[in-house]
């Protein structure tokens, strides 16, 4: 049996073309060796001042300098499946610059970045821990964080921590918890010409979406940041015949709450919602959100080395922050790319934020402006 070797990166290469370059080798979650096998050869042939570890399709590398401060930086290989948007190609568009292909905004162009930045950076003030890692864009169960953080939780420690996720080249802090939720209502069956013979399970859930289209979603301002809370059905279920009335029905709801509000807060507030509503509920995901940590030292360090000019904002949805935050490290989102062109057919990022989001953490990493 044969190996395919791991497509060569350059990672002093210019940074559009790094990117191109990883966007290239394909990595839909389930499928990242390639990419992992060819950032593990880099790390090892490029970077012999890191401690380079390899867990599964997830690569590691460390600094161990002996500093005060470790920081964690973490993005993930992984992308949703691809749409015709293979290989990545370069467009211009209203005058701006783009690179065009599934990853590269979520989230090869962080990833891209973190690479160079791991090579290059061989003498930091802080020790430095980055993290390549492999599916995250599917249940939070098969992340690879979730086994690392409970068979290796050291390699994920430290002081403060950066996700490469797409911010437009801003600084998004913390993220909103997630919570899916079963709500099924029971009936009983029969032949729909004699329906008052049966209950019509769909009916019953007439007083659930009444009450979802009625609700005003909470807004929580925390250390200056607001997270807008968001609770819709994103699924309904029911029915098995044009000719039978149901016996059983059910919405999905999804809720996206602020990280002030733990899961089990979150669900007593549905539950309080849908109370008198004759339904039983079930949760069937969940992941706590995470504060800005925007406080600490090392957060007010990397924001001061970005400038007056970055934005800075709440995270509206859920990231691996939150993992890092379970941890006790405080972490920041912080990425090339437009978060809502995530998983769009049309996924792209502007040449620009990838050199920005460089220049910005280079400012950072380089002691002399520390």
């Amino acid at each position: 049996m044969t190996t395919t070797p791991a497509p060569a990166l350059d990672p002093r290469a210019d940074i559009v073309d790094l990117t191109a370059a990883i966007v290239d080798i394909p990595s839909v979650s389930g499928d990242e060796q390639a990419l992992a096998d060819a950032v593990e050869q880099t790390l090892r042939t490029h970077a012999p001042h890191l401690t380079v570890i390899r867990d599964g399709d997830t690569v590691i590398a460390r600094t161990e300098l002996g500093r005060a401060t470790r920081v964690v930086m973490a993005g993930h290989l992984d992308t949703v499946p691809v749409a015709d948007n293979l290989p990545s190609s370069r467009r211009t568009r209203d005058g701006r610059e783009e690179l065009v292909g599934r990853g590269t905004c979520d989230m090869k162009g962080g990833v891209s970045i973190f690479l160079a930045l791991a090579v290059e950076t061989t003498d930091p003030d802080v020790d430095l821990t980055w993290i390549f890692y492999d599916h995250e864009e599917v249940a939070k169960a098969d992340n690879s964080l979730t086994r690392i953080a409970r068979t290796h939780p050291e390699h994920l420690q430290g002081d403060f921590a950066i996700l490469g996720e797409p911010t437009s080249a801003g600084v998004e802090g913390g993220c909103k918890g997630t919570m899916k939720l079963e709500v099924t209502a029971r009936g009983v069956a029969s032949h729909s010409a004699r329906d008052w013979v049966g209950d019509n399970a769909i009916h019953h859930l007439a007083p659930v979406l009444e009450r979802l289209a009625a609700y005003e979603a909470r807004r929580a301002v925390i250390d200056g940041l607001e997270y807008r809370e968001c609770l819709n059905a994103v699924a309904i279920t029911g029915g098995i015949a044009g000719n039978v009335i149901p016996d059983r029905a059910a919405i999905t709801l999804n809720y996206r709450f602020a990280p002030d509000t733990s899961p089990d807060r979150a669900e007593a507030h549905v539950r309080e919602l849908l109370k008198d509503c004759d339904v039983e509920i079930e949760v069937t995901d969940s992941a706590a959100g995470a504060l800005p940590g925007l406080d600490t030292p090392p957060a007010r360090e990397f924001l001061a080395a970005l400038g007056d000019d970055v934005t800075v904002a709440a995270k509206q949805g859920w990231t691996d922050v939150s993992r890092f935050a379970e941890l006790g490290t405080p972490a920041v989102n912080f990425g090339p790319g437009d978060p809502l062109l995530a998983h769009t057919d049309d996924e792209h990022v502007p040449l620009e934020d990838l050199r920005q989001a460089l220049a910005a953490l280079r400012r950072w990493l380089e002691p002399a402006g520390r």
